[in-house]
């Protein structure tokens, strides 16, 4: 019997899998070979797009021609498949039952055009294997943060009033939209986690168990945040010492009970030795040694340990010019190198400090060859607008996976890779990610995890033509308009060349450009009469710079080469700097501050000017939203510019009102 296709709750928005978008599929014949409970997912999609628009669909064999052949080919659980259009016919193949769930869902993204023009085979494999979501997400609301920490679409999807929650329709909703974009994993709870969330682990993994129920008809495998110090935490044990033999017995026998109830397991996602969370650091021992011990618990189940390497001294003296946080991962993981099983992830962000608008590649992400990596980015906006401002981070992402550490012709960050670990930006809102917009980086990581090298602007277009799948040309140009650009135009009115964290302490949202300049989390600018920008050069600095391999640390260490946007990342230069527009460092700040003003309320107006062809709710979603913007864009504005011009004395050559 065909899976029911999951049904999104009244109210709820389908977002990139409106029935619309099923039309060309459900009006072909269909022919759907195979078994196993994946293929069952398969034909439920065909079926109900079918009895929707008129279609028919078979199973196995039948003589009359078809439109579209789904086969199941083999049984190795890969995710390749492969599709080709001939006399009329588009085969769909797939040696493992993922595959052809994916090879479904390119049907659907192609559209008509998957029935259109003949073309020879094409294999499609993905290019990591691993394609994550990390839910922050707290099963008891926190006093602090809340019921998701830095999530900005309403509570959690998993965990209400303290448990899991009982109607799991809109999860499976939910597995079937990160299906649909290539994600193949979730955390269901923050990776800070309290002595609630620790007890996911032993008497509470039937709530996990519901989940991955939930989950595994579209291939979504189920993981856990998990404490370091669960052996003392849950085991009543003196000690976490990695090392230590009841510790590392205490973990396989808990890595014994989670697959007794969740055979597909994927594994354990670990924040250990940062931000006050315990790690193996009190004990002597090493971040390998630490991860490396869970490793051996889950390596008989085929789990996958992800271990992350945000991990710094957040108790800095200001004072000192010597520490820098940016420095941390690296100096602490490269030495590593080849000490980690091959079951962990060293889980590392795509920057080297936390998420901010503009930065640097991180280094570690070239600097451990033998050690497996996955790149953490942040679908959530904790510092680009926190889903109340539109800021699409796929041009941001793509040109992190892009970045090749020993130089355009080596490899490339998405080539050593194995997995995309994003932070999660959805909740219980009814548009998923709180900004109905916010939505286009969700799919876009999904579909960058699953091709690094896509060009962005395809992947916008993908989720457009899904979303809105009988939109009008003048719809899909107005939303191509306001989106295209946004991740820049957020740059411009907030932090400028590369420095970051001007935001308010705690929650993180709108400017405070000194709101971290004076305290221990080691995030700074050092602004001062006569400059601005953090000195990370081998010669007078931090040494940071020399953590590249070349030639990215020639081209880092020299203001004759260091990219203007990242300038004040690596240099602390005069406001009369010369860049390489012919504008000086603060007539740049100046200017595009203004700029991004400008920008974010003609985009405003694009969308107020798509009222009649969006729906209602959507659209009073979103210009709310962008009546928040635009304030917020005035106020970064008027504040930063402010804090330069009284910092510097150097006025607006254009003579504009700064106060």
């Amino acid at each position: 019997m065909p899976l029911p296709v999951p049904t999104v709750p009244e109210g709820v928005d389908p977002a990139w899998l409106p029935d619309e978008a099923f039309r060309p599929l459900g009006t072909r014949r269909v022919l759907v070979r195979g078994s196993g409970p994946l293929v069952e997912t398969v034909h439920g999609e065909v079926a109900a797009a079918c009895a929707r628009f008129g279609g028919r669909v078979e199973r196995d064999a039948s003589p009359e021609p078809y439109d579209l052949l789904l086969e199941l080919t083999g049984d190795d659980g890969g995710e390749a498949f492969t599709c080709e259009r001939r006399a009329g016919l588009t085969t769909v193949t797939a040696t493992g039952a993922p595959g052809l769930l994916y090879g479904l869902f390119h049907v659907v993204r192609r559209g008509p055009a998957a029935f259109a023009e003949d073309h020879g085979l094409q294999c499609h494999r993905p290019g990591l294997a691993l394609r994550m979501l990390d839910h922050w997400d707290n099963v008891a609301v926190h006093p602090v943060m809340g019921q998701v920490e830095r999530g900005y679409a309403g509570g959690s999807l998993f965990w209400d009033d303290g448990r899991a929650r009982g109607d799991l329709a809109r999860i499976r909703a939910y597995a079937r939209l990160l299906a649909a974009c290539g994600i193949n994993a979730v955390s269901v709870n923050n990776v800070n986690v309290h002595a609630v969330e620790a007890r996911l682990l032993t008497d509470r993994i039937d709530e996990v168990a519901a989940l991955a129920d939930a989950f595994r008809p579209y291939g979504v495998r189920t993981h856990l945040s998990v404490t370091f110090a669960a052996p003392m935490v849950l085991g009543g044990l003196p000690t976490a010492d990695p090392l230590d033999a009841s510790v590392r017995a205490w973990w396989a026998a808990a890595a014994e009970r989670v697959y007794a109830a969740v055979p597909d397991f994927g594994g354990f996602v670990v924040k250990a030795d940062s931000e006050g969370q315990p790690g193996p650091f009190g004990y002597g021992r090493s971040h390998a040694d630490g991860a490396n011990a869970l490793a051996a618990a889950l390596a008989p189940h085929g789990g996958t340990v992800c271990w992350r390497a945000f991990v710094y001294d957040h108790r800095q003296d200001w004072r000192d010019r010597t520490t820098d946080r940016a420095r941390a991962a690296h100096d602490q993981f490269a030495p590593l190198d080849g000490e980690f099983a091959d079951n962990v992830l060293l889980q590392v962000k795509h920057g080297p400090m936390d998420f901010q608008v503009r930065e640097p590649v991180s280094p570690v992400l070239g600097a451990l060859p033998r050690t497996r990596l996955a790149v953490e980015v942040q679908a959530t906006q904790e510092y680009t607008g926190q889903q109340r401002h539109v800021c699409w981070l796929g041009p941001m992402w793509s040109e992190a996976l892009r970045f090749g550490h020993e130089g355009p012709a080596g490899p490339v960050v998405g080539q050593r890779a194995s997995a995309l670990v994003a932070v999660a930006n959805t909740g219980d809102d009814p548009f998923w990610t709180g900004h109905p917009l916010a939505q286009a980086n969700l799919y876009t990581v999904g579909r960058l995890g699953w091709q690094p090298d896509a060009e962005p602007a395809e992947l916008l277009d993908e989720w457009l033509a899904l979303t809105f799948p009988a939109a009008p040309r003048r719809l899909a140009d107005g939303l191509r308009a306001v989106l295209s650009g946004s991740w820049r135009t957020y740059e411009k009115y907030t932090a400028p060349l590369g420095v970051g964290f001007m935001v308010q302490p705690g929650h993180h949202y709108g400017p405070n450009v000194d709101g971290y300049e004076y305290s221990p989390w080691g995030t700074y600018h050092f602004a001062d009469r006569d400059g601005v920008g953090v000195d990370r050069s081998a010669a007078t600095g931090t040494g940071y710079a020399a953590q590249y391999p070349e030639p990215w640390a020639r081209v880092y260490e020299s203001l004759d080469t260091c990219p203007d946007e990242l300038l004040l990342f690596f240099h602390h230069v005069p406001y009369g700097h010369v860049l390489r527009d012919g504008r000086t460092v603060i007539q740049h700040l100046y200017d595009t501050r203004f700029e991004g003003v400008a920008e974010a309320a003609e985009a405003a107006e694009v969308w107020a000017s798509l009222a009649p062809l969006v729906d209602g709710a959507r659209h009073r979603r979103v210009a709310e939203r962008y009546e928040e913007q635009l304030r917020g864009a005035r106020e970064w504005c008027d504040q930063v510019n402010s804090y330069f011009l009284r910092k510097s004395g150097v006025p607006d050559e254009r003579g504009r009102r700064i106060y």
